[in-house]
């Protein structure tokens, strides 16, 4: 197959989407993001990589950290975890209180807001130094050795997520909130706020696409868990719209309010797709059609 022309034609049928949505101003750092950025990379797992666009600039990769965050937790406290977290698609928005507070406490599963807040805190709990840890298996993940925090946008999402700071404080008046509530919230918005590019997005996403154990310096991944995990993002990875990415799509993936998406095609390929104007369910509008375009014009989904 001819994968640059495949992303060349892709560009092109996308084009008629430019300039709908907008991207997530109500974290004011990401308000400042040029909307019209955009870029794609392609990352076999024979080491072949395509790419067109804005690939090497870095964006707040927000929700995507959560697969990351998951998948370290799932390594540390293997099936435990699931006592604390659910493993279901919500149907809601991904900062509901009400269903929050309907379920007692424990959140539908990690990728909502709630759920990756437990996820902080179980990494709280179970690393010596989290921050540098979990910025390190991110780093070995992408083979890319200065990725780091964006403080600017930690701390903006920090001081006006007063929505993020009810569901912390809701989490501990349920006991399901191991630390103090305010350094979870403050954890969970610095991993939000790690940055990367497309191709070393997708890079990263080939632990989920190879599916094989991996040796790290967080707790091996078994190639259960990790497909679990693939299983996970094709159900939950996409907000309120995760039923909608699985039919018109059909790849694990996950997305996140700066803009990205990486998914992946088991033993074959990661993906990963930047555009920061967003949809109403918080999922970007060309990074959608990207992929859908690209498994409907390659044949490549997992249905």
């Amino acid at each position: 197959m001819r994968y640059q022309q495949l992303l060349n034609n892709i560009v092109q049928e996308v084009q008629q989407y430019k300039g709908l949505g907008k991207q997530a101003d109500y974290i004011p750092e990401l308000a400042k993001v040029d909307p019209d950025k955009f870029g794609i990379s392609l990352n076999l797992l024979n080491g072949e990589t395509y790419t067109y666009g804005d690939v090497e600039e870095r964006f707040s990769i927000q929700s995507i950290s959560k697969v990351f965050t998951t998948a370290a937790a799932f390594a540390l406290r293997g099936n435990q975890l699931w006592k604390r977290v659910g493993v279901e698609p919500s149907g809601t928005p991904f900062n509901s209180l009400v269903q929050l507070e309907y379920e007692n406490g424990i959140p539908r599963n990690p990728f909502l807001n709630p759920g990756a807040m437990v996820i902080a805190d179980v990494l709280i709990t179970e690393l010596k130094d989290p921050y540098d840890e979990m910025l390190n298996f991110v780093r070995e993940l992408s083979g890319v050795a200065d990725i780091t925090y964006n403080k600017a946008i930690a701390e903006s999402e920090f001081n006006t997520g007063y929505k993020n700071g009810a569901m912390v404080y809701m989490l501990k008046s349920f006991g399901n909130m191991e630390n103090e509530p305010l350094e979870v919230l403050k954890y969970y918005c610095y991993l939000c706020s790690i940055e990367m590019n497309c191709q070393e997005l997708a890079q990263s996403f080939h632990l989920f696409a190879r599916r094989n154990k991996l040796d790290c310096k967080i707790p091996d991944l078994t190639s259960s868990q990790l497909k679990r995990l693939n299983a996970l993002m094709i159900s939950c990875g996409f907000y309120d719209e995760s039923g909608e990415f699985a039919f018109t799509v059909g790849l694990p993936g996950k997305s996140g309010v700066g803009g990205g998406i990486a998914a992946v095609y088991p033993d074959f390929y990661s993906v990963a797709v930047w555009s920061p104007r967003l949809n109403v369910k918080g999922n970007s509008i060309l990074g959608m059609k990207s992929l859908e375009l690209l498994t409907s014009l390659s044949g490549m989904s997992v249905f």
